[in-house]
Formats: C-alpha cells, structure tokens, sequence
C-alpha cells in the first residue's frame, strides 16, 4: 500500500495575519453557489427530439398540475377513435414507465449538480490539558487536489448528464416504436375478424345446406365432409383471431398507461390505405448515422472516456493532496498564554503504485469504447439499409395484392356469379372460388399490417429507439395463403 507522507509545519506568527493556504480553502466555500439545478431538469433535450422526430409533446410529470393537465389531454384524445399518431400521444403523457425514465434524468441531474460542487471542507477542534497546561487546537483541512481538477470534473459530469438527456429521449422513442406496433397490429386483428365473421357466415350456410343435400340422397359423405370441416376450420380460425386482437388490444392499453375507466379505447376497425408513392431516401445510411440517439450517446461516452484518460495521466502520480490550516492555542501551568499558527500538508509518495495500472486501464477502456462505438456505426448503417429494404418490399408486396391479386379475385367471384346464374356451375364451385378469395382477402390484410410495421421499423432504424417490444418472426406466406383455399 502507497504510504502517506505527513510533513507538519506551524511557525509562529504574527496575531491578526492569516495563512494563504487556509484563505484558499475558506474562499472555495464561495464557489458552490456556482452549480444550480434546471428549471426543467434537462426535459428540454427531450422534447427537442420528441418534437423533431415524431412530432409529439412530452411532458414530466412532478405536481398535481403537472398531472391534472396531463390526464385532461388524455380523456380528450381518448374521446374519440385513435389514430396511431394519438395513441403514441397518449403513451407519452400516461406511461409511467417512461416517467420512470424521466425521474432518472432529474437524478441524473442532481449528480451533475454534485459532482460540480467544490469539496466541502472539513473543521476539526481538539482541547488537550494535563498538568495544569491546556492546549485548544482547530483546523479546517480541504482536498486541493479535488478543487484542482474540479473543472475537468465538473466537464465530465456535464458530458454525462448529457448523456441522460439521450437516454431519456431514446426512451421515449422506444415507447413510441412499441406503441406504434401495438397499435398496427390490434387493428389488423380487428379487420381479420370482420373478414372471418362473414367467412364464417358464408362457412355455416354451405354446412346447413350439404347437411339437407345429404339427407336427400343428392351429396355424397365425402361432400359433406368437406363442406363441415371448412365450417369447423374457419370457426376456430375466427376464435384464434378473437383471441390475438385481445391480446394485442391488452398490450396497446398497457403501452398506453390507461386504467380503470380509461381502458374502453376505440380503435379502427381497418388499416389505413397505403400511401400512394413509398417514401424515396437516398442517403437513409447518413440519415441514421446523424440522428441515431443511441450512437450520439456512444459519441458522448467516448468523449467522456477521452477526458477521464486526460485526468488519469494528470493525476497519476498525486492521488491525495490535502492542505489544513491550523490555529492553537496554550496556556502553560504558570497560566501564560501563547498563540500558533499555520498549516498542514499531506499526500501520498507513489512508491509501490505510480499510477501505471490507473492509466493502463483508462486507456484500455477507452480503446473499447472506441471500437464499440466503430462497429455500432457500421451496424447502424446496415441496419438502416435493411429496414429501407424491407420497407419497399413490403410495400411492393401489398401493394401486388391491392392492384393484381384482389382485382382478379374480384373478376373471378363476378364470373362465377354470373355462371351460377346461368346454371353453368353448382353451388360448391361457387364455394370453392369463395374460399380462396377469403384467403387472399387474408393475405392481402396481413401484407398491409406488415407494410406499416416496416415503415415504423424504418423509422426506429433512422431515429433510434429500438430493442423494445420485439417484432414477430413467425410471418405466414401470403402466397401460400392466397393459394391455399380448399377445392372439390
């Protein structure tokens, strides 16, 4: 263990002058009216990237008015059918997870305010007698060492508090990404039921009817068969559907932070429209590198690194400097009186430690946060691209389904019709064609509830806010469902 080395001098002054090592101390005192806390503690980053990028407000919470005005703009946006920008809206102001986050900023913000404050400085007082002799000592010892590089402290702390203010703003990215996946997905259920209800309408007739056919003598087992078991299929698929838009309804309602009486959100029964041109970004890999909140973050923590390493080599061979001012007072057993002061200096002599392993490991760390953050930027870049590329796929794959696949289908029903009419084909031909237009009316809304999941992956993969809520990987083939109708 390093040994202290302690060298005490205390020459005899003058009454009325005083140490300039105990006037520096005392005068560092002054100093901590120099740290103060934000009026918003640090929200304004936060709603500067909120308002940027997803174009909503947030707001955190800490009185009764904060809350009151936030609930009354959640019972107004709530009054009426959500939309997917309202629903995000509404996340922001009632999640309390992410006031949650919020509160780690203000704590955050109290370490900045700490860790920029001069040591404080430590008063002792002794009072020795014996023998008729008493002896009144006091001292006010401070950390020079510390108050020497409190600026490259107190730079740190800011870089960190920085920092926060990322982190809380990539929360509320998170929740916004999650909820916008919730909410495209609650819908896409609701849509499916509407289609598998007259599904199974359409499923209950032919059963009822192949029922009297064969009673009759007019329809063979096998027939009959296989109009039940469409009947019986296409029940259970409509239960599973109910099940997951409940599911999906229920994950949205958490999201949302909503309780008790607030849970009865109305929701869209279809998926908006596709947009009539995909969105064209060129430089998406430049787009993402500038904006990602988790890479400017890694950027704030290298820098960080940097100063810490530039403090370490400062400092590595002093680790403790402190400097006590000192006033005694004695009165020797005939009762005479005499005054001393001065000062006291200690610190540490780097025998065994030199400060070679705090150096060696600073810059260690640095060197890993620096390829960290080389091959967070390369798989931002890629996961930009793929995102892009997904979403045009997507797009180009519901929008197959909306401009060829449905038309057809539409053409195919019509036709059938009429060759129904006309006594050309019987009553389970019509049925077959109507299956495998269920099946690609199926595919066609699941094509769509993918498109708008791309575009919100899209979006998180240029803003950041990723790692929440993960994206299904089970995708059924649209293909194989709008050629998977069942036939005679």
């Amino acid at each position: 263990m390093p040994k202290k080395h302690h060298i005490s001098q205390i020459p005899t002054v003058r009454r009325g002058c005083k140490p300039a090592a105990a006037a520096f101390l005392f005068s560092s005192l002054f100093l901590s009216g120099c740290a103060t806390f934000s009026p918003d503690a640090g929200m304004g980053v936060v709603a500067g990237v909120a308002g940027e990028t997803i174009k909503k407000d947030v707001i955190s919470i800490r009185t009764q008015d904060d809350a009151q005005r936030a609930d009354g703009a959640v019972k107004e946006l709530l009054r009426r059918t959500l939309t997917v920008d309202s629903a995000v809206q509404v996340a922001l102001l009632s999640n309390r997870g992410l006031q949650a986050a919020y509160n780690e900023l203000a704590l955050a913000e109290t370490d900045l305010v700490a860790d920029s404050l001069p040591p404080n400085p430590t008063f002792s007082i002794s009072r020795i007698s014996g023998s008729g002799a008493v002896e009144i000592e006091r001292q006010i010892v401070g950390d020079i060492l510390a108050l020497a590089t409190l600026p490259f402290r107190s730079e740190i702390a800011r870089q960190r508090f920085r920092k926060a203010q990322l982190r809380a703003a990539e929360e509320t990215l998170r929740l916004a990404a999650d909820v916008r996946r919730a909410y495209y997905r609650a819908v896409a259920a609701n849509e499916l039921i509407g289609l598998l209800n007259d599904a199974k309408s359409t499923a209950e007739s032919t059963a009822q009817l192949a029922q009297k056919l064969g009673e009759t003598g007019s329809l063979n087992k096998l027939d009959q068969a296989r109009e039940q078991v469409f009947y019986a299929e296409t029940t259970a698929d409509l239960a599973t559907v109910r099940q997951d838009a409940t599911s999906s309804r229920e994950r949205l309602i958490r999201l949302l932070g909503l309780w008790d009486g607030d849970i009865g959100i109305k929701l869209p029964q279809r998926l908006p429209t596709l947009p009539r041109r995909p969105l064209s970004l060129p430089g998406i890999e430049v787009d993402a590198v500038t904006h990602r909140i988790d890479l400017q973050i890694a950027r704030i923590e290298l820098a960080a690194l940097a100063k810490s390493l530039n403090l370490t080599q400062a400092s590595r061979f002093v680790t403790m400097l402190d400097v006590a001012g000192i006033d005694r007072k004695t009165r020797d057993p005939e009762g005479a009186p005499f005054r001393e002061r001065g000062f006291d200096i200690q610190f540490q002599i780097p025998i065994y430690d030199g400060g070679e392993v705090r150096v060696r490991q600073a810059a260690e760390t640095y060197n890993q946060s620096f390829n960290l953050l080389t091959e967070k930027a390369v798989n931002v870049r890629s996961e930009a691209r793929d995102a892009f590329r997904v979403y045009r796929s997507t797009y180009d794959i519901a929008g197959h389904y909306q401009r060829e696949v449905l038309p057809l289908r539409k053409i195919i029903s019509e036709e059938m019709q009429l060759r129904f009419s006309s006594m050309q084909v019987d009553v389970f031909a019509l049925l077959t064609e109507a299956r495998q237009r269920i099946a690609a009316l199926r595919a066609a809304i699941e094509a769509k509830r993918d498109f708008w999941l791309a575009q919100s992956e899209l979006q998180t993969a240029v803003n950041g806010g990723g790692g929440g809520e993960a994206q299904s990987q089970s995708k059924s083939s649209t293909t194989a469902q709008a050629s998977g109708g069942g036939g005679h």
